[in-house]
């Protein structure tokens, strides 16, 4: 759980421009104005060796370095924040023997605080000290019951040591505190949610329930600590709870707008609970704060894609793409994007750069695919969609799925392969018997040809059944029973598809030109197709239109 951190509160981690210990001396203008000759001199020469140590650290000569800041820190034992610095950089080296020095030295000086003592429970730990490790967190926890640090030491201690029962009544230690301020209660709650490593999959988990009363309390009090107030937001996003989540993010911005990865946080959040509206807000702010963000413009223009403003989206992956996003995803995207535009060529040339590249993929033989569908050059469309089904079968078979066979039938049919066309549609009804696409297009495909009608008609009523207001389904069904011979039956099916359909569409005109032909309406019939022929010429309506001459006059 990468949310869940271990013991924080030293001043020094929100300050990341400043090497280790650069913080110890910070504020050495307002202690000197307190302090005695002697306590001046200490001081300075305290400092002395402490900025010699920069030096060299800049210098890269870290082991000189650390003996500077040794220096230092035995001249002034009791400076906390350089005793942590020394003793973070000697557990990063695994040299534990040095960080529980330089920590030791700082925890026997007159009044060293609680956290001295947690620090040093976890350096005894790798060690091996367990005894050693414990007693120090009681010793945190007895010296500053307030603060949260030696609850936590105390607890992760515990835990590594497998002994959850123990780890429990820290828990419930901390939680007697009878006044906790809310940074307080945000670090309580992560203890809580750290028990359970199964919390993801259990949403009313009892710990989950407790870790949000907690964190619910947190937020309803007075806290400016900004790191306390990201992980009051990152126990929310843990809990499940949105809106809180995005609230505490927000007063996070208010506080200070320039905060590294907190804008980009909430935009993820709002992408996980489809609010592309702020999502988008942030994603435009950060353009603004920062125009070279490739990502930034990448995620407008997806949700630009979702809300089908295509040239939006467009704009967006090019700029993405201009500022160094070169990914083969992104040339998808942009192909993608084309194609919704009906501007099937462009998307080939995209898919060509990609091609160029990156190796071969499934996605990129796929959308070539349903561009050369769109271009009706159904041949080239059917090289690319086997291509496809060749590399899936080799490196990703999860991608050959019943919505890709339904287009490889598809693709086949265009091109006059009726029996591989029937193939492929009945593999992608195996995997997906309820897929109405599947079932109403192999229906129709019978029906136009006029061979299992039974069968057609049994798949198309099944696809209107799922699907009662399509158009296309319906037109299937009042033809499959046109051509079964019940014109009349037919009838209502199509001229309830005629209404239902977006735009005019020919065929629907041409199917209920001939059923009221076949029902000698032949006034209605002549209607229908000169509706036909105004949408799209051809020749076979105009034979029908001479066939049933001229309208009737009337008496």
């Amino acid at each position: 759980m990468a949310l869940l951190l271990g013991v924080t509160g030293c001043s020094i981690h929100a300050r990341k421009d400043l090497a280790p210990g650069a913080t110890a001396y910070a504020s050495a203008s307002e202690i000197v104005q307190r302090e005695t000759p002697e306590q001046s001199e200490k001081r300075a020469e305290a400092h002395a060796h402490f900025l010699t140590g920069l030096s060299l650290e800049q210098s890269n000569q870290a082991e000189k370095a650390l003996a500077e800041y040794e220096k230092a820190l035995a001249i002034e034992p009791g400076n906390e924040e350089l005793a942590v610095d020394l003793s973070r950089r000697y557990m990063q080296r695994k040299d534990y023997a040095k960080a529980i020095a330089a920590l030791k030295k700082c925890a026997d000086a007159p009044g060293a605080s609680g956290l001295m003592f947690a620090r040093l429970s976890l350096a005894y730990l790798p060690q091996g000290h367990t005894n050693a490790a414990i007693e120090a967190s009681r010793t945190a926890i007895k010296r500053e019951p307030t603060s949260i640090a030696g609850y936590q030491s105390l607890f992760h201690l515990q835990r590594a040591l497998g002994n959850t029962n123990e780890a429990r009544k820290v828990i419930e230690q901390a939680a007697r505190q009878p006044k906790p301020d809310a940074p307080f209660l945000v670090d309580l709650a992560h203890l809580v949610l750290a028990l359970d490593a199964d919390i993801p999959r259990m949403t009313n988990s009892p710990a989950r329930v407790r870790a949000k009363e907690l964190l619910t309390r947190a937020a309803g009090m007075q806290n400016t600590n900004l790191i306390s107030l990201q992980k009051l937001a990152q126990g929310f996003m843990f809990v499940g709870d949105s809106k809180h989540a995005a609230e505490t993010y927000l007063k996070i911005l208010k506080e200070d707008s320039d905060l590294i990865g907190v804008r980009e946080a909430l935009v993820e959040l709002y992408l996980r609970d489809n609010n592309s509206q702020g999502a988008a807000e942030q994603l435009k702010q950060l353009v603004r704060e920062t125009p070279t963000n490739p990502q930034a413009y990448y995620f407008l223009g997806a949700i630009a894609y979702e809300e089908k403003r295509f040239d939006d989206a467009l704009d967006n992956y090019r700029k993405a793409l201009l500022l160094g996003m070169d990914t083969q995803q992104l040339y998808f995207d942009i192909a993608s994007t084309q194609l919704a535009q009906q501007k099937p060529r462009e998307a080939l040339d995209t898919l060509q750069k990609a091609r160029k590249r990156y190796k071969q993929s499934f996605v990129g033989e796929f959308y070539s695919g349903l561009c050369y569908m769109r271009l009706k050059e159904f041949t080239n469309a059917l090289e690319h969609f086997t291509a496809a089904e060749i590399v899936a079968k080799a490196t990703e078979t999860n991608r050959l799925t019943h919505g890709f066979y339904f287009e490889l039938g598809a693709a086949h049919e265009r091109a006059g392969k009726i029996p591989e066309a029937e193939r492929y549609f009945e593999q992608s009804l195996a995997m997906s018997p309820e897929f109405p696409s599947a079932l109403n297009y192999l229906g129709y495909m019978w029906a136009e040809r006029g061979t299992n009608l039974t069968r057609a008609r049994e798949m198309i009523e099944k696809a209107v059944k799922l699907d009662p207001t399509n158009a296309a389904y319906l037109d299937s069904l009042g033809w499959v029973l046109f051509k079964q011979g019940h014109a009349k039956e037919a009838l209502e099916p199509i001229r309830k598809a005629v209404e239902l359909n977006d735009e005019p569409d020919a065929t629907l005109f041409d199917h209920l030109g001939d059923v009221y032909s076949e029902l000698r309406e032949n006034d209605k019939a002549r209607e229908a197709w000169n509706k036909a022929l105004k949408i799209e010429p051809n020749k076979e309506i105009e034979k029908k239109l001479k066939a049933t001459g001229p309208p009737d006059k009337g008496p």
